[in-house]
């Protein structure tokens, strides 16, 4: 697979993966299961901040779909430790991620890495 992951084009912080109407008469009496599902979905999605794209668009950042994976298996990792911000770094691209609402907050590249202090994070991780 080649194909790179345009970060906008996931499911960016701003709109959700999905959208439930619960006043909707198709989905009343089935709130608690479609409720249930949509914090299954949302639990399996990481996110992006706002700030976080536009960091990975400036400096050039793409993730492989292959790659997506294991960071969200570390952030999976992380969640199970009990960790709230952790820092997250894969090959030459560092990121912090709120662990319980799974979201990258930034992200840099190896330049930026350089010499560069990580502060309020109670975690890391690093994956080859």
């Amino acid at each position: 697979m080649s194909d790179s992951i345009k970060i906008g084009h996931l499911y960016p912080l701003r709109t959700t993966p999905l959208q439930i109407d619960k006043s909707s008469r198709a989905l009343q009496g089935k709130s608690t299961s479609s409720t249930e599902f949509h914090d299954l979905l949302e639990s399996q999605v990481l996110k992006f901040s706002h700030h976080a794209e536009v960091r990975m668009e400036q400096r050039g950042i793409t993730l492989q779909p292959e790659s997506l994976t294991k960071i969200m298996r570390a952030v999976d990792d992380a969640a199970s430790k009990g960790a709230k911000d952790s820092l997250i770094v894969f090959k030459d691209i560092a990121m912090i991620v709120n662990v319980p609402s799974r979201t990258v907050v930034t992200a840099m590249d190896g330049k930026q890495m350089q010499s560069n202090v990580f502060t309020q994070i109670d975690s890391a991780i690093i994956l080859s």
